[in-house]
């Protein structure tokens, strides 16, 4: 145990008028364990428990470890060893879970890529990491590996299909129902097949790794420059926020064998932490969909699996607003199925927070972090003085400071007035971007012997010592939860063969947080032969759905400084939606 995290309890966040819940630790004892620990310590807790619902059908802790125990045998059998890494190209699954804690298992670094990614997206990601190997679900192979598989060296490729792992009679009944739906796709004839490495006897080696030094995952990011890159993230960086994020939902109110619902992807580091590995760190088990289901289904599926014990629901706006603004939500008894729920990924308003507390009888607070911490910093109290628009308290053994912007030595004081770049310390702050040193030394600072990482994003703090948010230093676009970086928009639309030049930017949306706009200039030959539209309908082919623009306009020239940087926020602030929006406020 570590008590190097521990913080000045005289700090003002502490207090009961900041809103700090009695019962939870102002500090923690953070333990030197691996992921591998972390779930040995469950399966022998809880065992026969439920760990995992996914298509019909449940998990057990100890089933969990068994097959976790066969597949890093079977990975160390292929020469997967420590420092190597694994890209997991799968949604939600049984298989992403079992994949993930196997290579943490090998002291392997496992890297979550988005499912929803073209094949050149995979690619960059594969090359960036180094990977040595994937883990494919067979729907994705054709096209999203196959045109990219002779551009990048791999030891192995492993097969597998979404239902592989479904046998239970629900899964039947449900099968029954979707026959000819489940997504199948072919594998080359060298792939692997996951569920012949999963017969594997277990004989896991002993790996010698360490916590604080040795990555468990790498997962993509657009850090402060917006130019992606690799987060590392140690064993005891998400064993930590685990922890952290466990004691902020306090025990009493969901305990082991509650249930945690996972609509949000596990590759993102949200859902890694708020839904995979605080469920296996304390005994609650995952609800875990492939895709975002329909509104019906999710609530159907709650009522009929929720448990009395209370339940966790991390997610983003755009999710509890939906459930709110359901027309049927008056026909659902909700009260207990789900408990505690957490927004991220962006701002929280007040009418969907209180639209779904009514309507739920559930607490939805807002919470705030980042890839680089693993990714939680803070949350707001569930009990206590829940201050709307504060991106709440920062977690036991978290600290924050206002830094001014321009220097990054002098630390704000409090106020509107004293904006600068929010910065946070903790167990949860990664290790540094992957083979990015410089990148690294900009963003983690050590300042009075503890190491402070600087998030980009622009706040205040008031007296009570809660953050708030006013503006984005790195120019990130929030769409759907979804971060999207408009220097890679920028170059995605610039491969269109008529584009000259583009400028992205984000406008506000009720619906989805923001939503993006490009301005594009044609080169001289293509003007009045491409549309507006039929350039929207190349992104939509070309792009993840995420990152594709909602508006298109064309322009004859965009607005630049002196020394030619095109000035993205002068054609955001001109924009219509932008001025309505602002007008509203």
């Amino acid at each position: 145990m570590t008590k190097e995290f521990h913080v000045d309890e005289s700090k003002p966040w502490f207090g009961k008028e900041a809103g700090w819940p009695d019962e939870v630790p102002k500090n923690l004892d953070f333990p030197d364990m691996t992921l591998g620990e972390m779930l040995d310590q469950s399966a022998k807790k809880y065992g026969d428990k439920k760990a995992i619902w996914f298509l019909e059908t449940f998990m057990s802790f100890a089933e969990l470890k068994g097959h976790v125990d066969r597949f890093a045998t079977a990975l160390h059998q292929l020469g997967v060893k420590k420092g190597d890494v694994v890209a997991i190209l799968l949604p939600n699954s049984f298989q992403y879970v079992i994949s993930y804690y196997a290579l943490a298992r090998l002291g392997a670094v496992a890297t979550g890529v988005n499912p929803t990614y073209k094949a050149g997206e995979v690619l960059h990601q594969l090359k960036t990491v180094e990977a040595k190997g994937l883990i494919v679900l067979d729907a994705l192979y054709e096209p999203t590996v196959a045109p990219i598989i002779g551009q990048i060296k791999m030891d192995f490729v492993i097969g597998t299909n979404i239902a592989d792992l479904a046998h239970g009679l629900g899964f039947k009944r449900f099968l029954g129902k979707l026959l000819g739906k489940i997504p199948k796709g072919k594998m080359p004839p060298t792939a692997l097949s996951f569920m012949k490495l999963l017969r594997t006897p277990p004989a896991v080696p002993k790996v010698d790794i360490d916590p604080r030094i040795d990555p468990a995952t790498y997962i993509m990011t657009g850090g402060t420059t917006g130019v992606p890159k690799a987060a590392v993230l140690s064993h005891f960086n998400v064993v930590s926020n685990a922890i952290q994020s466990r004691a902020w939902l306090l025990e009493q109110k969901v305990p082991a064998g509650a249930m945690d619902i996972g609509v949000l992807p596990l590759f993102h580091s949200f859902a890694m932490t708020c839904v995979m590995n605080i469920s296996i760190y304390a005994g609650m088990w995952m609800l875990l969909f492939p895709r975002p289901p329909a509104t019906k289904d999710l609530l159907d599926t709650i009522m009929r699996l929720g448990p009395a014990e209370g339940s966790v629901f991390a997610g983003a706006e755009v999710l509890f607003q939906r459930i709110a603004d359901y027309p049927e939500i008056g026909n659902y008894n909700l009260a207990g199925k789900m408990t505690l729920c957490v927004s991220g990924a962006g701002p929280l308003h007040r009418p969907v927070q209180e639209a779904f507390e009514k309507k739920t009888s559930a607490l939805l607070v807002e919470g705030y972090g980042l890839t680089e911490s693993s990714p939680v910093v803070s949350a707001g109290p569930f009990w206590g003085n829940r201050k709307i628009g504060t991106i709440g308290l920062p977690f036991p053994g978290t600290e924050w400071k206002i830094m001014d912007i321009e220097t990054t030595t002098r630390e704000m004081g409090v106020g509107e007035d004293q904006s600068g770049e929010i910065c946070v310390a903790g167990p949860q702050v990664m290790v540094g971007y992957l083979n990015r040193p410089e990148e690294t030394d900009e963003t983690i600072k050590e300042w009075d012997g503890k190491k402070w990482l600087l998030t980009g994003d622009i706040g205040w703090m008031d007296e009570k010592g809660r953050v708030t948010i006013n503006d984005r230093k790195k120019q990130l676009i929030k769409y759907k939860g979804y971060s999207v970086f408009p220097k890679e928009v920028e170059e995605l639309v610039g491969g269109h063969e008529a584009v000259s030049e583009v400028a992205v930017a984000g406008l506000p949306d009720r619906e989805t947080g923001e939503v993006i706009k490009a301005w594009v200039v044609l080169k001289p030959e293509f003007q009045g032969k491409l549309t507006e539209e039929e350039l929207h309908e190349w992104c939509k082919k070309n792009l993840t759905h995420y990152k594709v623009p909602r508006y298109i306009e064309f322009r004859d020239d965009l607005p630049k400084s002196m020394v030619g940087k095109v000035l993205r926020r002068e054609l955001q602030e001109a924009d219509p939606l932008f001025k309505s929006a602002k007008e509203k406020k």
